[in-house]
């Protein structure tokens, strides 16, 4: 004799009929989830790209110069939102440094230039953090020599994944040497040499 509960109980266990709602409940949040992170990624690595870009402009620009004045390198600078167009330009920190190098393992700020308050190097400062070989072969052992490092940091704040993972700090940097002199002046901080 089969107990009235038991029976209910077989009946649930034997249905299917709700089966594929249940397992479309269960893996939808799985999905929507990859969905907005997907989403988040691809505007993240867009604007990496763009801030890559953004280096490679502000660096090619400097190095042609021979001498940078104010309104120059207020339009230098404004490159970087020209380029990292249409995102916005706010949450990102441009620095040009030119780096004067007196050996192959020494070098020193020759000047140092960002639109946002207190992230420009100290002018004389050591420059520590320079490539291995970089002065070397990039000066062929004749010294002083000069370059320029242009960096671009861009907060990236995800519109989905926040709460996440918060804000991303996207960030490039490259040396070049100056093409038209063996040093770029800039008179706000050099007066008329390097």
């Amino acid at each position: 004799m089969v107990m009235p509960g038991q029976r209910l109980y077989r009946r649930f266990a034997d249905s299917t009929r709700g089966v594929a709602a249940i397992e479309f409940a269960m893996i939808m949040p799985v999905l929507v989830l990859m969905f907005l992170a997907s989403f988040d990624a691809g505007n993240a690595i867009a604007i990496y790209m763009k801030v890559r870009a953004a280096t490679y402009a502000l660096g090619a620009i400097t190095n042609q110069y021979t001498t940078i004045q104010s309104t120059d390198m207020t339009a230098i600078t404004g490159a970087t939102a020209a380029v990292l167009a249409p995102y916005s330009g706010t949450p990102t920190i441009v620095t040009i440094t030119q780096i004067k190098a007196t050996s192959a393992t020494a070098a020193k700020v020759s000047w140092s230039y960002s639109p946002t308050s207190g992230q420009a190097q100290t002018v004389g400062a050591t420059v520590n953090n320079l490539p291995t070989n970089l002065a070397k072969n990039s000066c062929n052992n004749t010294y002083p020599c000069y370059l320029i490092y242009a960096a671009v940091s861009y907060t990236f704040t995800p519109t989905f994944g926040y709460f996440i993972t918060g804000t991303l700090n996207l960030a490039d940097s490259l040396y070049v040497t100056p093409r038209s002199s063996a040093c770029i002046i800039y008179a706000p901080q050099n007066g008329a040499s390097c």
